[in-house]
C-alpha cells in the first residue's frame, strides 16, 4: 500500500524533520555571525583549552572504563554459568535509572571529609586533619569514575546480545583448529562484537558530552558548562552558540569515528548456528571471581548509592518535602507527561508514514529526526532559544503595532519552548520504538484492511494501533523518564521560577545541601526504574535454559 504523493503523513513527516533540524541549523547559522565577539576572543584565550583538554580526557577516561565494565559483565553473563549469573543478567542495566549528576552528589556527600567513610577512618585510626591522604572526588577522574557507573550499561546490553547471536557457530569453529577459550575470545567473539562494542561507547560517550550537572559540580569546566557560562554569565548567545558547534563537532566525530575505522571489513556471522551455547561452568574460586566482577559494578553504580538516598532522604530529607515538593513533581510531571504524549503521537505518524511511502525520501526524513538524540541538550537550548527568542521579539513588536501594546515574551517565557527542546532530543526514542514494533507486523495485514475497505487513518486507528498498544506504552515511559531526567536544556530553558525535581537536586547540591537534595534525587531515580524493570524483565526472558 503507498501513499499518495501529496500524503498528509508526507508532509507531516518533513515539517517534523524541519522543525527537528532547526535548533541545530541555528547553532550553525550563528556559528560566525557577528564576526568574533570580544567574548569569544576572552574564551579562546583562556578556558578553551582547558574546555577542549577536559573532554577529550573525559572521551578517554569513560571509553576505557565503559568499554572494559560493559565487555566483562557481558561476556560473563552471555557465554559463562556462575552463581548469581541469572540475577545479573538483569540487574546489571539497572545503574540506567541513576542519573550521572545524581551519582555525583551520593558520592560527594559519602566520600566528603564529613562523611561517613572519612569519619569512620578518623575514629578507627585517631587521625586528625592533614594526617592521613584521601583521593578527592571532585577531580576529573571522580568524574570519570561516575560516568563510568552509570553508563557501562550500554556497552553491557549491546555486547551482550552480540555475544549471544554470535555464540554457537563461529566459537564451535574456532575451538575445532584448537583455539582455548580466551584466544577464541580474543580472535573471534571480540572482533564479532566490535561493532555493537564501539555503538555502546559511541552512546556512553555522548551522554557524557551532554551531562551539565556532574561537571559542573565537580567543577570540570567543558563545553557544556562553557555554554552555559557564555550564555548566563556573559549574556553572549553567539559565543555560546560558537561552543554549542564545537560540542556538536565532537558528537558527530564520534559517530562517524566507528565506520571510518572499519574500512572495508566486515562481521557477517557466516554460519546457520546461532543457538546460544551452554555456558561454561565457573565454579570454585572462577565462580567466585565472576560472581564479585559482575556484583561490584551493580553494587557501586546502583545498590550503594540507591541505599544512601534512601537513608539521607528519611533522615535529613528536603525541609520543604510537603507542599514544595509536590509543586516540583507536578512541574516535572507536566513536563514529561506533555512530551511524551506528543513524541508518540509523532512517532506513530512519522512510522507509519514511512510504512505507507515505503520510499527512501520518508526513511531518510525519519533518520534526520532521530539524529536528536545525539545533540546534546546544552546545544540544543541554544539552537532553539536564538530562533525562538526571535520570533517572540517580532511577535511582541507586531502586537504591539495591532493592539497598543507589549505582551512581553509569549513562546520564551512558557513551557511551548521547553516542550520542544525535549522533543527534538528525545523523539527518536519514541520513533525507534515505534519503528521496531511496526516492521513486526505483516503487511498482508495493511492488504486485508484495505480490501475491506478501510483507508489509510481507519487502518492505523482499527488494525496497527491496538496492536501497537504496548510499544507506545514503552515508547512514551522511555520519552517520559528521559524528560524527566534532562538537566541542561531544563536549567537554561524553563520559565522564570518554575522548577523541577531535577533543577531543584541540581540547585541544592550547588548550595552544599546534599541531604536536601536526596529527597528529589531519590524520585528521579524511583521514576527511572519504572521502564528498566520492563527492559529487565525482557533480558531475563530472552536467555531460558
Amino acid at each position: 500500500m503507498r501513499a499518495s504523493t501529496y500524503s498528509p503523513l508526507l508532509i507531516i513527516g518533513i515539517a517534523v524533520a524541519l522543525l527537528a533540524g532547526l535548533p541545530v541549523a541555528s547553532v550553525g547559522l550563528n556559528l560566525f555571525a557577528g564576526g568574533t565577539s570580544e567574548t569569544w576572543s576572552h574564551l579562546s584565550h583562556t578556558v578553551l583549552p582547558e574546555y577542549i583538554a577536559n573532554s577529550l580526557w573525559l572521551c578517554l577516561g569513560v571509553g576505557l572504563g565503559v568499554g572494559v565494565v560493559g565487555v566483562a559483565t557481558a561476556w560473563l553473563t552471555a557465554m559463562h554459568d556462575f552463581p548469581g549469573r541469572r540475577f545479573f543478567e538483569w540487574a546489571l542495566v539497572l545503574p540506567l535509572a541513576v542519573p550521572a549528576y545524581v551519582m555525583a552528589y551520593v558520592y560527594t556527600d559519602f566520600l566528603q571529609f564529613v562523611g561517613p567513610v572519612q569519619s569512620t577512618l578518623r575514629d578507627l585510626f585517631g587521625w586528625e586533619f592533614g594526617d592521613y591522604w584521601f583521593p578527592d572526588i571532585r577531580t576529573l577522574p571522580g568524574a570519570m569514575a561516575m560516568f563510568v557507573c552509570v553508563l557501562y550499561p550500554y556497552v553491557y546490553l549491546l555486547a551482550r546480545a552480540a555475544f549471544l547471536e554470535r555464540a554457537s557457530g563461529m566459537l564451535e569453529a574456532a575451538r575445532t583448529l584448537g583455539m582455548g577459550p580466551w584466544r577464541a575470545f580474543f580472535m573471534v567473539s571480540l572482533p564479532l562484537a566490535r561493532p555493537a562494542i564501539v555503538a555502546g561507547i559511541a552512546l556512553a560517550l555522548m551522554e557524557t558530552l551532554a551531562d551539565y550537572g556532574t561537571v559542573a559540580y565537580f567543577a570540570v569546566n567543558t563545553f557544556t558548562t562553557g555554554i552555559y557560562r557564555a550564555w548566563f554569565s556573559l549574556g553572549d548567545r553567539i559565543a555560546a552558540a560558537q561552543l554549542a558547534a564545537m560540542l556538536l563537532g565532537f558528537v558527530l566525530f564520534l559517530l562517524m569515528a566507528e565506520r571510518i575505522s572499519r574500512g572495508r571489513a566486515r562481521y557477517h556471522n557466516t554460519t546457520g548456528r546461532n543457538r546460544p551455547m551452554a555456558g561454561a561452568q565457573l565454579r570454585g574460586i572462577k565462580g567466585v571471581a565472576a560472581t564479585f566482577a559482575c556484583a561490584m559494578p551493580l553494587f557501586l553504580g546502583f545498590v550503594l548509592p540507591a541505599l544512601l538516598l534512601l537513608k539521607m532522604a528519611l533522615t535529613d530529607g528536603d525541609a520543604q518535602f510537603g507542599e514544595r515538593f509536590l509543586i516540583l513533581s507536578r512541574n516535572s510531571f507536566l513536563l514529561a507527561g506533555t512530551t511524551a504524549c506528543i513524541g508518540v503521537l509523532l512517532a506513530l505518524l512519522l512510522a507509519y508514514g514511512a510504512r505507507l511511502s515505503q520510499t527512501s525520501f520518508s526513511a531518510g526524513l525519519n533518520r534526520l529526526v532521530g539524529l536528536g538524540y545525539a545533540v546534546p541538550g546544552a546545544v540544543i537550548a541554544v539552537g532553539v532559544l536564538i530562533p525562538v527568542t526571535r520570533l517572540d521579539h517580532w511577535l511582541s513588536g507586531q502586537w504591539e503595532t495591532w493592539f497598543g501594546h507589549n505582551p512581553g515574551l509569549l513562546l520564551t517565557g512558557g513551557i511551548a519552548a521547553l516542550v520542544y527542546a525535549y522533543l527534538v532530543r528525545f523523539l527518536a526514542v519514541a520513533l525507534h520504538t515505534v519503528e521496531s514494533s511496526l516492521a513486526k507486523i505483516t503487511p498482508s495485514m495493511d492488504d486485508a484492511a484495505r480490501s475491506l475497505g478501510l483507508g489509510q487513518g481507519e487502518t492505523l486507528r482499527r488494525v496497527h494501533t491496538p496492536l501497537l498498544r504496548g510499544s507506545l506504552l514503552t515508547a512514551g515511559l522511555l520519552v517520559f523518564v528521559d524528560v524527566m531526567k534532562e538537566l541542561p536544556a531544563t536549567l537554561v530553558m524553563r520559565p522564570f521560577n518554575f522548577d523541577t525535581l531535577a533543577t531543584q537536586a541540581y540547585t541544592l547540591a550547588s548550595d552544599e545541601r546534599l541531604a536536601e537534595a536526596s529527597t528529589a534525587s531519590l524520585a528521579i531515580v524511583l521514576v527511572g526504574l519504572l521502564p528498566l524493570v520492563l527492559l529487565s524483565r525482557q533480558i531475563s526472558a530472552s536467555r531460558r535454559r
